[in-house]
C-alpha cells in the first residue's frame, strides 16, 4: 500500500496548499446568492461542498476528475480480455487525480486482494437478523459490524496530530474497500442462494471476484459488474450518499461510520432504491398489459396511466441533468452488444423512446430523460439476478469507491465539521417584514 499511499500524501500537500492560497486570495468573493425557495426546498442548486473527485454537468452528465464516461471506457485498464474499465482504476484516478496505467491499476488491485479477509464476528453479526430482513439493512449491518477493525478509532484514542488524520483515514477506507463484496456477496447468498457461500479467488480483479462470489462465473456478467461499479461509483458531491458520508466524516467520525450512514441514505428509495422501483414498475406494466414485449402505444398509455394517479415514472428526471445520463447511455450499449433480443431490455429501450415527449409535454418537468436508474436492473434480470432487493446493494458497494476517496482528501485538506445555518419560519416571516435579519447581521 506504501506507492499508492506516498503519492497520495505528495498530491493532497500540493493541493491543500493551492486551496490554503486560494482562500487567502479570494475567500471573500460571492459565488452565488440563495434564495429562501432554495432553503425551504432541500438546498437545491446551492454551492455548498467541495468534492475533488468528480462534477456533475447538467448538460454533459459526470466527469470524473475531468474524464467522461465515455472517456473512462476508453482510457482506463481493463482486465486481462476485458473491455470494460477496471473499476480499481477509477479509484487510482479520483484519489490521485491521474489516470492510471495497468500497472498501477493492478497495484490498486494487489492492495484490496491482500486486505480482503473477513473476520468471522461480521458474518455472526449478519446471520442474527432475520433471513427477511431487506439486504440493505443487512449491508449495513454488517459494516457496523466491521467497525472494530477501524485504524482510526484506534490512533485518533492514541492521540494523533490532526494533520495526520488522513492516514488513518485511508487505511480504514482500503480495508473497507477491499472488504465489502465479500460482505455483500455473503448476503446475497445467505439470503437468496440457501446460504451456499463461494470462497473468493485472489486471483481475481475487485470486480470480477465479486460477480464470482455472487455465484455467476459468465464473462461477461463479469464485464457488466466493472462497467457497474465504475459508472455507479461518484456523483458529486451534493446527492444523499455522498454528502451523508461527508457530513458524518466531518464529526471526525471513523470511515466505517461515516460510509454507514451514507448508505443508509442510498436505501431510500429516491436514491439508490430507485433501481428496484423501475423493475417493479415495469413488472406492473407487462402483468396489466398481459405482454411481455408492449408496444409504443400500450406503454404510452400505461405512462399517461401512471401519471394520472399523481405517481412518477421511476428511473425518469434528475436533480441536476437536463439530458439523457451518460450512465444510461453507457448500460443501453452494453445490452445493445451482449444481449440485443432480451425482451425485458427492449421493453426498457422503448420506454426510453416513449417517455420523455409524454412527459415533456405535462410541463414543469425540467428533465424528461432517464438516469442511470431506469436501465441497471434490466441488465441483471437478464443474468438471472431478479432479486431486485439487492440492486441497491450493488449501488452501494460501488459508491464506496467515490466516497471514501473523497473522505480520505477531507481529512487530508481538513475540512471541518459541517454545520449550516438553519432558520425559522417565524424569522423569515419577521424578516420579510423588514423587522430582522435573517443573515444574522
Amino acid at each position: 500500500m506504501g506507492i499508492l499511499k506516498n503519492r497520495f500524501q505528495v498530491r493532497s500537500e500540493q493541493v491543500a496548499a493551492e486551496i490554503k492560497e486560494l482562500i487567502k486570495e479570494h475567500g471573500n468573493k460571492v459565488i452565488g446568492e440563495v434564495q429562501l425557495s432554495q432553503i425551504y426546498q432541500g438546498m437545491r442548486g446551492m454551492t455548498g461542498l467541495v468534492t475533488e473527485t468528480s462534477l456533475l454537468d447538467a448538460q454533459e452528465g459526470i466527469r470524473f476528475r475531468g474524464y467522461s464516461i465515455p472517456e473512462l471506457q476508453e482510457k482506463l485498464p481493463k482486465a486481462p480480455g476485458g473491455s470494460e474499465p477496471l473499476p480499481e482504476g477509477l479509484f487510482y484516478l479520483m484519489l490521485l487525480g491521474e489516470m492510471p496505467n495497468e500497472d498501477e491499476a493492478e497495484h490498486v488491485t494487489d492492495i484490496l486482494q491482500r486486505r480482503s479477509h473477513v473476520p468471522t464476528h461480521v458474518f455472526k453479526a449478519i446471520d442474527a437478523l432475520p433471513i427477511h430482513t431487506h439486504p440493505m439493512t443487512m449491508f449495513v449491518a454488517g459494516v457496523m459490524a466491521l467497525q472494530t477493525e477501524s485504524y482510526f478509532q484506534k490512533k485518533y484514542s492514541e492521540g494523533i496530530n490532526k494533520k495526520d488524520l488522513w492516514v488513518p483515514t485511508f487505511d480504514d477506507s482500503i480495508v473497507l474497500l477491499a472488504r465489502l463484496p465479500r460482505i455483500a456477496a455473503y448476503i446475497y447468498r445467505r439470503k437468496y442462494k440457501n446460504d451456499e457461500h463461494i470462497e473468493p479467488n485472489g486471483l481475481l480483479d475487485w470486480a470480477g471476484n465479486f460477480a464470482h462470489m455472487l455465484g455467476y462465473e459468465d464473462q461477461s456478467f463479469w464485464e457488466l459488474m466493472r462497467l457497474y461499479m465504475t459508472i455507479h461509483a461518484d456523483h458529486e458531491g451534493g446527492n444523499v450518499s455522498a454528502h451523508t458520508t461527508h457530513l458524518v466524516g466531518s464529526a471526525l467520525s471513523d470511515p466505517y461510520l461515516a460510509y454507514a450512514a451514507g448508505m443508509n441514505g442510498l436505501a431510500g428509495p429516491l436514491h439508490g432504491l430507485a433501481n428496484q422501483e423501475v423493475i417493479k414498475w415495469i413488472y406492473d406494466m407487462q402483468r396489466e398489459l398481459q405482454t411481455d414485449l408492449p408496444a409504443p402505444e400500450q406503454i404510452a398509455e400505461y405512462v399517461k396511466k401512471t401519471l394520472g394517479e399523481g405517481k412518477v415514472v421511476p428511473g425518469y428526471g434528475h436533480a441536476v441533468l437536463r439530458k439523457t445520463d451518460p450512465r444510461f447511455t453507457a448500460q443501453m450499449e452494453f445490452g445493445k452488444k451482449h444481449m440485443p433480443e432480451d425482451k425485458l431490455l427492449r421493453t426498457v429501450w422503448t420506454i426510453y423512446d416513449t417517455v420523455p415527449p409524454i412527459l415533456q409535454s405535462v410541463g414543469k418537468i425540467k428533465n424528461p430523460w432517464p438516469n442511470v436508474d431506469a436501465h441497471s436492473g434490466a441488465l441483471l434480470v437478464h443474468y438471472g439476478m431478479v432479486e431486485y432487493e439487492f440492486y441497491t446493494v450493488l449501488f452501494a458497494v460501488s459508491r464506496a469507491l467515490g466516497v471514501l476517496a473523497s473522505l480520505i482528501w477531507d481529512r487530508a485538506l481538513g475540512f471541518p465539521l459541517e454545520r449550516p445555518k438553519s432558520v425559522t419560519t417565524e424569522q423569515v416571516r419577521r424578516w420579510l417584514e423588514g423587522k430582522e435579519s435573517i443573515w444574522g447581521e
